[in-house]
């Protein structure tokens, strides 16, 4: 975590400011209503980030300080790759326009290349298959998180990102949170959490979230991928809200054909009030997505009662009137009438007294149960080895009884050789001698310097930040044949393999040669000087006889030594008076 109190600064007024001392804020990437986002450059590291700088005015109660740099560690525990990773939080201290001084909470990220889901669905709703990819997605993240106890609560397009290679990348992990137990205004936490459009119903109600949160919400992205809109619409976030605790949402296919009824199913359920007739974790929804997918109508699945509402169930008064195909039943059959309008009294009381002698057993055990913290013998918990050394990290899975197979992929942030993740992650419960995936890096991802020689200064600087490399030092340098303000070369050279976010340093033509004093050498030998490759000026060669003696010689030069423009004309002059013919005697 980073709290910098460096040189105060007006916020926006120069993007190109460094931030805690290291990290050089760059262009705007985009504006929201909690923070506005822009590219940025981690000098220490030397890659490419993506910094949040969120609104002052979240800053100025000291709890939300402390929750949010908890929240902030919370998120940059997390390492997988459909979740946007967190580098650094911290707070720096900006002054406004007049003089008043305020700390403002930035968030350090990893930059992803790609666009919003919301501007994707803004252009109108997706194929459903490509719905399901997403969709996947996005659940993938949140068995992630869900897994390390970390409930996002603010699900929505605009905490989505999808790459350039269509990888789902869920951001703003535990932001949420921060805000919501922090004693923000109102409208600081309406900026913070979004719309309505996707509040659950609980959330709605303001009671407490839980995993299931976060399901309900996706079920409501997945409704706007397939139908282009929300499923509750309103003039206000309060009647919006309103409908998601007390209406039934209509389905995708009414809005657009191309749904299927398996599809409409999964969404529907996803989008159930009771949460606990909902998806019950994100790999069930995320199993009923697939069988969705394959053209089946996944069954439908029953809930286990809540053990937030007691002990026992209460059964219905009346199991005839309160199920209608018994009713009918009833109806059709004679057979079935009652022979007692009413139990015995003893009945009754006999039945109430067996109840509160079991009520009262349970809870007397419940209260004189000892905390125990241990593992089962046979069980063992996956640890924390991300950042450790891979054989320092099998030694610690040795001792646990737990087999590492080992597993490599490219990464800016760990050495090589360093744990990047586990799978299953840390706190996982597995029985001895399981084997889990361990996952270290094997160096920065490669990138080619691309063939910037010949562009255009702007142009090559564009081309070589897209290629995800930091532009370094732009020198001039003279040069006879490309144009001022073309790139010359580049160090490293075009066409070499170097890590991602590598500094780039760049030569440019400045459209000129160097002229050099051939006054006093024969003017052969000076015309092949300037007009050869190094050069390539133009020379006219003149005669005078404004001297004392012929001579091949150059005499005078029209351009002075020094630097001239690219292509020049250039006048040499010799000597050459006339032969004098003898006297005759």
């Amino acid at each position: 975590m980073t709290t910098s109190t460096g040189p105060t600064t007006r916020p926006g007024a120069d993007t190109r400011r460094m931030l805690a001392g290291r990290y050089q804020i760059g262009s705007l990437l985009g504006r929201g209503g909690m923070a506005d986002v822009h590219l940025g450059t981690d000098t220490r590291l030397g890659r490419t980030v993506a910094i949040k700088l969120l609104k002052s005015s979240l800053a100025n109660d000291p709890a939300f300080r402390t929750r949010f740099r908890q929240e902030a560690q919370s998120a940059a525990r997390m390492a997988h790759p459909t979740i946007v990773r967190v580098f650094d939080a911290g707070e720096e201290i900006v002054r406004d326009a007049h003089g008043v001084e305020t700390p403002q909470p930035f968030i350090v990220m990893e930059y992803v290349d790609g666009k919003l889901l919301k501007d994707i669905i803004a252009m109108g709703p997706l194929e459903p298959a490509e719905a399901i990819h997403i969709v996947d997605g996005i659940l993938t993240a949140l068995e992630y998180s869900h897994r390390a106890g970390v409930v996002h609560r603010d699900i929505k397009p605009g905490n989505i990102m999808i790459t350039r290679t269509g990888q789902v990348k869920v951001m703003d992990f535990g932001i949420a949170r921060a805000i919501s137990d922090s004693s923000a205004t109102v409208a600081q936490t309406t900026a913070i959490l979004g719309t309505a459009q996707y509040f659950s119903p609980e959330q709605a109600r303001g009671e407490t979230v839980d995993a299931r949160t976060d399901l309900y919400s996706t079920g409501v992205v997945l409704f706007e991928m397939l139908t282009g809109r929300p499923p509750f619409r309103g003039d206000t976030a309060v009647s919006v809200a309103y409908q998601h605790v007390s209406e039934t949402p209509p389905t995708p296919s009414s809005f657009n054909p191309k749904v299927s009824p398996a599809l409409d199913a999964v969404t529907l359920q996803a989008l159930t009030k009771d949460r606990l007739a909902r998806y019950q974790s994100a790999a069930e929804f995320r199993e009923d997505v697939a069988t969705a997918a394959a053209g089946q109508v996944p069954t439908r699945r029953h809930p286990a009662p809540d053990a937030s509402a007691g002990l026992f169930a209460p059964e219905p008064a009346d199991p005839i009137a309160a199920n209608p195909a018994l009713k009918q039943l009833a109806m059709d059959d004679d057979t079935l009438v009652r022979t007692q309008t009413r139990p015995p009294a003893v009945w009754i009381w006999a039945g109430i007294l067996s109840v509160a002698v079991i009520v009262v057993s349970v809870v007397i055990w419940v209260f004189t149960l000892t905390p125990n913290q241990a593992l089962p013998t046979v069980s063992r918990e996956v640890p924390v080895l991300t950042g450790q050394a891979y054989n320092d990290a099998v030694a610690q899975l040795e001792k646990l009884q737990i087999q590492a197979v080992k597993r490599t992929e490219p990464s800016n942030l760990y050495a090589i050789d360093q744990v990047i993740r586990t799978d299953p992650g840390p706190g996982t419960i597995v029985s001895p001698d399981t084997t889990i995936d361990v996952w270290v890096s094997s160096g920065p991802t490669q990138s080619t310097v691309p063939s910037v020689v010949g562009l255009d200064q702007g142009a090559a600087v564009e081309l070589l930040g897209k290629s995800k490399f930091v532009v370094g030092a732009i020198t001039r340098e003279h040069s006879p044949t490309v144009p001022e303000g073309s790139v010359l070369r580049t160090d490293p050279a075009v066409g070499t393999q170097v890590p991602e976010g590598t500094t780039v340093n760049v030569v440019v033509s400045d459209g000129s040669v160097e002229m050099p004093d051939v006054r006093n050498i024969p003017i052969a030998q000076a015309r092949s000087l300037l007009e050869g490759p190094e050069l390539l000026l133009r020379v006219s060669i003149e005669a005078t006889t404004n001297c004392t003696e012929s001579s091949d010689l150059v005499l005078t030069q029209s351009l002075a030594p020094g630097t001239v423009p690219q292509g020049s004309v250039v006048t040499l002059t010799y000597c050459n008076l006339p032969i004098e013919e003898p006297a005759e005697e």
